[in-house]
């Protein structure tokens, strides 16, 4: 299989993007990770002082044991793929290939205690679990580059006016600034969410309370050993209160903190894209890219058309494996084990999503004269603070009579000006309204596009 001859578009047209993902969420990956905390688990057993049999590692039987997960390379995995098509079970296909592995070694007598008192998912969860960490940071890193990018836009423009649209309507006058600062804002704290979540794991055996580990070793504190396993070592947190599977609700917890990052994406994507509509921006042409097959004038607002797309596909993703994978009937079913190696198809697409608005973002230039242009022919935006000087002033109805002066008619300057002159309002007052302009009427905007 190469790049053309992918079904996936995320191993095909897009692999280059996210080729940083197949370390973290292929099957190559999932396998090392499973030998990995295998490797782990026995090393734990072995420095346990209550558990004789295993027995405390040499140095050099240490340093055999943790090299079997640092030098797991593809091929090795194969091997594992190999053995899983006589078992039909992919983690006791671990488990023997591991075995196989300490034949001939020192640790050739703790071979059984691989896989001790372990159940399938105590593997799986804790390898699903590193996986999303890992994933995670990598998307935490391309979001924190968009907010950089905002927030830099947001204080470059602060006091930049512009024209505010509610309903597609001309409103009151914003600045380009604090419209940046608003979508800051808001991908800073969805960002912090994702952050906020913690990924949990459970190593507790076949239903959840470590009935095989107190058959065997009884006076074993099996606990407190689990947790040091998943919190110390691999930076999770313990989760004793499971089934067999561990539910699943900090993952769903995370795929929604994720879906409503991308749902914020898609609102910015579309406000650029409408910008750049309006002329308000610009964008950076490169040589030989063509933006239309039939017209060479063209050049489309892709980035972010795509980037919306992509945010659109890992939301149905991540929506699903939401909503799916809290779910499990009794002690456990394996609904969830097939819709987990999915994980990373939502990571890729929000991957994708996140780079194409990056690169949209960087090829903005902005046209202030058009801007300058739209806000010089909507007078009538200042209906608003008219009227609201007339009500300080006490004038009776001043909503309706600003109403019937501008609803759906062409306001100019002149007329404006002509209407507050007829006002009875306080000379500074009348000073104030008649030296306002679409311009100058952005209230607190600049301060706190600044803030940001």
């Amino acid at each position: 299989m190469n790049a053309l001859t992918a079904i996936s578009p995320l191993d095909g047209r897009y692999a280059d993007k996210t080729v940083a993902l197949r370390d973290i969420f292929s099957e190559y990956a999932l396998i090392r990770n499973r030998i990995r905390i295998e490797v782990l688990w026995l090393e734990a057993l072995c420095a346990c002082p209550t558990i004789p049999e295993a027995a405390p590692l040499s140095e050099e039987e240490a340093r055999i044991l943790l090299a079997i997960p640092e030098q797991f390379t593809t091929k090795e995995a194969q091997m594992v793929k190999d053995i899983e098509k006589v078992t039909n079970h992919d983690v006791k296909a671990v488990e023997y290939y591991l075995k196989e592995k300490l034949i001939g070694t020192p640790l050739a007598s703790r071979a059984e205690f691989i896989h001790f008192a372990c159940t399938s998912e105590d593997i799986n969860n804790i390898a699903h679990a590193l996986m999303l960490q890992e994933g995670t940071t990598v998307l935490l890193g391309l979001q924190e580059n968009i907010i950089t990018r905002l927030a830099a836009m947001a204080r470059e423009y602060a006091d930049l006016p512009m024209l505010a649209r509610t309903h597609g309507q001309t409103a009151s006058p914003t600045t380009v600034g604090k419209e940046m600062a608003v979508f800051t804002q808001r991908l800073r704290t969805a960002r912090q969410r994702i952050e906020q979540v913690q990924i949990t794991a459970k190593l507790n055996g076949a239903v959840g309370h470590f009935n095989a580990h107190l058959a065997a070793y009884p006076a074993v504190d099996w606990i407190a050993l689990t947790r040091d396993l998943i919190e110390t070592r691999l930076g999770l947190k313990q989760n004793l209160f499971t089934t067999q599977i561990e539910p699943h609700d900090g993952m769903a917890e995370l795929f929604d903190a994720l879906a409503r990052w991308n749902t914020i994406l898609i609102d910015l994507n579309r406000d650029f894209w409408t910008y750049i509509s309006l002329g308000y921006f610009g964008q950076k042409t490169i040589a030989g890219e063509v933006g239309s097959s039939t017209m060479p004038h063209k050049v489309n607002p892709i980035d972010f058309e795509n980037s919306e797309g992509n945010c659109g596909l890992a939301n149905a993703l991540f929506n699903h494996l939401s909503a799916k994978l809290p779910i499990s009937r009794l002690q456990r079913d394996l609904t969830d084990s097939t819709v987990l190696r999915n994980m990373g198809v939502a990571y890729g697409y929000s991957v994708i999503a996140c780079q194409a608005t990056l690169k949209g973002l960087s090829k903005l230039q902005l046209n202030p004269d058009r801007i300058a242009a739209d806000l010089d022919n909507a007078w009538e935006v200042l209906a608003e603070p008219i009227q609201t000087v007339m009500r300080k002033a006490g004038i009776e109805k001043p909503y309706e009579k600003l109403k019937e002066l501008t609803r759906g008619k062409q306001i100019t300057r002149e007329n404006i000006q002509a209407f507050i002159q007829t006002l009875d309002l306080a000379e500074e007052d009348r000073n104030a309204l008649l030296a306002l302009t679409p311009a100058t009427y952005t209230g607190l905007a600049a301060d706190l596009a600044s803030r940001v």
